[in-house]
């Protein structure tokens, strides 16, 4: 079974957003022959993001034999969305202005750069239980209760002396007042008249606060008295008119002459400037400054569903950790070439983007599972390897909106290692954590690839904590389907040798700029390709059919009717362990055409690969 189109579940589609296609590409490994049941494909533990997919249906018969020739894998496909600003819908440009507001507060602030504050330590107190709590207020209020006649009238007991007093002073002030004259008589008079003393008056103001409670008692709550000092306004101004003696008018002046001079008022030293924002930068792009400011703060906000606190908060702990993780002197670390094999990239996708793949099957070497997983150190060191080659990859783009700022993963999935080495496990799983949360959105699609049976299990398990989102950009697919499944994505002449394509390291009479044509050979069939010549020079060609197991010839045919065919190549059957790549080359003389013959007599369809150029000749 080669390709299906299936439309995914009514809620799928409801959760995805209006970028996803609503195309689901099942990929599966079955006899043509066998009708094959709708699985689910698990994906591994990937290095970007997340890694499973929902079954598409239920097994109706799961045999472990049929599983181990049956591989189905779903995915909904994923249309990257656009980074210019003007083409993003109004609310994602109003979640982008509010994110650049939070930012710039946080520079002026100088926020990113200085320790964060530990939240306030807090008493513990231990809430006494409720029952507790009623048996005590109980009590207070029956006392309140009882308390409050006889507080009103203690207080009326307490009014009563004052005023009694108060009625007793008034005849002692009026008999004062009338001795006062007799006394003024006796005295002798004198040339100067005396200052005449200053009254105060005593003024007393009793204010009384009563409340009325429910069941009609009166309570005094609070007595004020308030004294006030009243001078008497004629012997102010009667002083002010008196004039002063000579001699005190004489000392005044002198007190006056020898008193200092009054300070001048201090003026306040000028105010410290306040610093200017701090620079924060993130893979060498500043985070406010342009339009590749804006392509990293809308993968943030993407990574976070724009929303706008959380994407702030994601960029000030992955500012925090890059410092505290020492991303720059990473880059000039020498940490070896051990893994050089684990993780590479090798070409571009159709779409341009730089194709990494991970190959999980490496770590099947004894030597290089003892050096990389067993010890803390040695896996620390592994993941300061990764998280390097993914730094220096990024470094590679120049984050313009228009261009590409994004990564194909290819995980190959043969001789995985498994769920029961722990310690590959745990390097895994931390270094997943690591990229989720400091290297948003660089993953424009996930292929895996050799997917084994057993990884069923594992998927359905892990699906329901993934997001529409993450899970719109995996594809899968068993062995027997991997090569195909690359094309799809990615152009043979760009795909390893190793993986069904044509690219291979070294010096080669092909490029990748020298593009492959792909055709499909039907089962029980044989199929020719013709190369014409017209001129002079030096053919070269190379052939590949993904998984062999057909028989390959090729012949010149000149185009003059008396001319004779060459044969270039006997017919021979080719197995799928032989070389994967077939180069010849012919020396044209004369005008025709090179033939190339493939014939399938399997059962199966067989993807065919060819190119072909002329060179000059050197003779």
């Amino acid at each position: 079974m080669a390709e299906e189109h299936q439309k995914p579940e009514a809620a799928a589609v409801a959760e995805a957003p209006a970028t996803y296609s609503e195309e689901v590409v099942v990929v599966a490994d079955a006899p043509p022959a066998e009708k094959a049941v709708p699985e689910k494909e698990g994906p591994p533990e990937a290095e970007a993001e997340a890694v499973a997919e929902k079954p598409v249906a239920e097994e109706k018969a799961p045999k472990a034999a049929e599983e181990d020739q049956k591989i189905i894998a779903q995915s909904v496909s994923f249309k990257e969305e656009s980074y210019v600003v003007g083409e993003l819908p109004e609310p994602q440009k109003k979640a982008l202005e509010e994110l650049k507001q939070l930012i710039q507060e946080a520079l002026n602030k100088h926020e990113f750069t200085a320790p964060p504050t530990p939240p306030p330590a807090k008493e513990e107190e231990k809430p006494a239980p409720p029952e507790e709590k009623k048996a005590e207020e109980e009590p207070k209020a029956e006392v309140a209760a009882a308390e409050e006649p006889k507080a009103a009238e203690e207080a009326k007991e307490e009014e009563k002396p004052k005023e009694e007093a108060k009625e007793e002073e008034k005849p002692k002030e009026e008999a004062k007042e009338e001795d006062k004259p007799k006394e003024e008589e006796d005295k002798p008079k004198v040339e100067e008249v005396e200052k005449p003393t200053e009254t105060v008056a005593v003024v007393v103001t009793e204010e009384v606060v009563e409340t009325v409670d429910d069941d009609g008692a009166k309570t005094v709550e609070a007595i004020k008295e308030t004294i006030v000092e009243v001078a008497s306004a004629s012997a102010a101004e009667e002083a002010a008119a008196e004039p002063k003696p000579e001699s005190e008018v004489a000392a005044e002046a002198s007190a006056a002459a020898a008193a200092p001079a009054p300070e001048e008022p201090k003026t306040e030293a000028p105010t410290a400037p306040p610093p200017p924002p701090e620079e924060v930068h993130i893979w060498g792009i500043p985070l406010l400054s342009d339009e590749r400011s804006d392509v990293v703060l809308l993968k943030f906000l993407r990574a976070r569903d724009f929303k706008v606190k959380d994407a702030f908060a994601m960029i000030k702990n992955s500012v925090r950790w890059r410092k505290e993780f020492g991303i720059d002197a990473l880059l000039e670390e020498d940490l070896g070439s051990h893994w050089d094999k684990v993780v590479f990239t090798h070409g571009v996708d159709k779409e341009g983007h730089s194709v990494c793949y991970n190959v999980f099957g490496q770590f099947q070497n004894k030597e290089l599972y003892q050096n990389t997983f067993t010890d803390e150190e040695k896996r620390s060191k592994f993941i300061k390897w990764r998280i390097q080659f993914l730094e220096k990859s990024i470094r590679k783009f120049d984050f313009n909106p228009t261009g590409i700022s994004t990564i194909v993963q290819v995980n190959d999935l043969k001789n995985f290692p498994g769920f029961f080495k722990w310690e590959h496990n745990q390097v895994t799983n931390q270094a997943l954590q690591l990229l989720q949360d400091n290297y948003p959105e660089f993953v424009a699609k996930q292929v895996f690839i050799n997917v084994p049976w057993w990884y069923l299990a594992f998927n359905r398990m892990i699906s329901p904590f993934l997001t529409q989102r993450t899970k719109s950009k995996f594809v899968f697919a068993g062995p027997s389907k991997s090569a195909e499944t690359l094309f799809k994505y990615i152009a043979p002449e760009h795909v390893p040798v190793q993986y069904g394509g044509l690219s291979r390291e070294g010096e080669q009479e092909f490029t990748t700029s020298d593009p492959v044509t792909e055709i499909t050979v039907k089962p029980a069939t044989k199929h020719t390709v013709e190369i014409p010549v017209s001129e002079n020079g030096l053919l070269v060609w190379e052939v590949r059919v993904v998984g062999w197991d057909v028989s390959y010839g090729a012949e010149f045919v000149p185009s003059a009717e008396d001319g004779y065919t060459i044969i270039l190549q006997k017919t021979r059957k080719v197995a799928p362990a032989d070389e994967p790549v077939i180069s010849n080359s012919y020396k044209i003389g004369e005008a025709g055409k090179v033939v190339l013959t493939i014939d399938n007599q399997s059962s199966k369809k067989k993807k065919l690969l060819y190119r072909s150029k002329t060179k000059p000749c050197s003779d």
